[in-house]
């Protein structure tokens, strides 16, 4: 039978989500008011804009003004990508005015700023206004006697404050202003984002579209990813196992005319051939790992991964949160890329710890990768950053490189497992 205290932390949790909410909700009610006041002087910028075409002057401005009108709009999709789905802009305005003003993209934005310079300013200022007030009237009771006496007023100068008693039923309604912001300051940040939502995001057919080109540049990474496996995969068997295998058989002819002469020379040769031959089969197993490590079979990445950082000549510790198994296919392209990037760390970075971190998110395997070296990778340093990159293309996956001069780096990546 449950106890009676149960529902004490739930309750406690659950209020402590509210308050992570509400404080998301503030921060993004700021950034848009911010972006509310670009587009005041984006619509101010078309209204004269478009008065002056009636001298001819405007249609000089015109280019320049919708330019300037795309780049606030593509501010808003940012910041709206980082609260929720990403919104992917269009390309540049045309060139002509006619076609600019005939692209369906223009008139959305020209419809999101005169919304958001008139609405979405007024609810970012009510947004912005409400914690205020929360704060003053809370702690009115602190410095009410500071201010003049006719000026002692709550927020609203609904009650004139002329004792403690007073101030402290102002406080009180600092209180109320707080349960007013806990229960609407959400739905003012949507409301305030829907309109961007609506008419900044690219139509249907755009999406389709654009996924379109990312699943044939993906298809070509992926192309690319098979090709250099193969390569050196190939290069593997010519350069190792092959010249092994060809040496035994050099060395097996030779014992075979060595037994008519001096067998002892022969068995000597034989010797040399086994050994060889135990060399062949170590580096073909060395080439069978490369495609697929066997450690993903019999165990679990994280598993995996300890064995290959206790291997790593860099301190390397694991650090990983996993519900359960992945697929074959991500768990290995995870691991060649970590693989890949311990051994970059242990050439390149003079690191003296590095720091591997899984995580599983929004049906998403994350990896990063930090270390605590003398930063500064690149792409085109030739150090298998784009091998690693196309194999994560090949999958679908996204890829972040932050390396600055001094260090650390950290190496982020995505693998879908839908």
């Amino acid at each position: 039978m449950p106890t009676r205290e149960a529902p004490g932390p739930i309750r406690s949790w659950s209020l402590a989500a509210r308050a992570r909410v509400v404080m998301d909700a503030f921060e993004h009610l700021v950034g848009g008011l911010g972006t509310a006041v670009l587009a005041v002087g984006a619509l101010l910028a078309v209204t004269v804009t478009a008065l002056t075409c009636l001298v001819g002057v405007g249609f000089l401005l015109a280019p320049f003004t919708l330019r300037t009108l795309r780049m606030i709009a593509d501010r808003e999709r940012a910041r709206l990508s980082r609260w929720d789905a990403e919104i992917i802009g269009p390309g540049a305005v045309p060139a002509q005015l006619g076609a600019a003003l005939r692209d369906p993209a223009v008139r959305r934005e020209l419809g999101w700023a005169a919304w958001h310079a008139t609405a979405g300013l007024l609810l970012g200022l009510i947004g912005v206004t409400l914690p205020f007030y929360v704060v003053t009237n809370g702690t009115f009771p602190l410095w009410w006697y500071l201010v003049p006496p006719e000026q002692a007023t709550d927020s609203l100068e609904l009650m004139h404050v002329r004792s403690t008693q007073d101030a402290l039923w102002v406080s009180l309604m600092g209180l109320g202003w707080l349960v007013v912001v806990f229960v609407v300051l959400p739905g003012i940040t949507r409301l305030q984002a829907w309109p961007g939502r609506r008419l900044l995001s690219p139509e249907p057919g755009a999406d389709l579209a654009l996924r379109v080109a990312q699943l044939t540049a993906t298809r070509a990474a992926a192309l690319d990813a098979h090709s250099a496996e193969l390569r050196r995969i190939e290069r593997a068997l010519h350069d190792g196992t092959q010249n092994r295998l060809v040496a035994v058989n050099v060395l097996l002819g030779a014992s075979r005319r060595a037994l008519s002469r001096d067998p002892s020379d022969a068995r000597a040769i034989l010797d040399r051939a086994q050994d060889t031959a135990e060399e062949a089969l170590q580096e073909l197993r060395k080439v069978v790992r490369s495609i697929l490590p066997p450690g993903l079979t019999d165990r679990s990445l994280p598993d995996a991964l300890t064995a290959l950082a206790a291997s790593c000549p860099v301190d390397c510790r694991i650090d990983a949160d996993l519900p359960g198994r992945c697929a074959a296919s991500v768990e290995a392209t995870a691991y060649f890329v970590v693989a890949e990037a311990l051994t970059n760390i242990a050439k390149h970075s003079q690191a003296r710890q590095a720091t591997v971190r899984l995580r599983y998110r929004d049906d998403e395997l994350r990896v990063e990768i930090t270390d605590d070296g003398r930063g500064g990778a690149d792409e085109r340093s030739g150090s298998g950053i784009i091998g690693m990159r196309r194999r994560i293309d090949a999958v679908d996956g996204t890829f972040s490189l932050v390396s600055p001069a001094g260090g650390p780096t950290t190496l982020t990546v995505s693998l879908p497992c839908g």
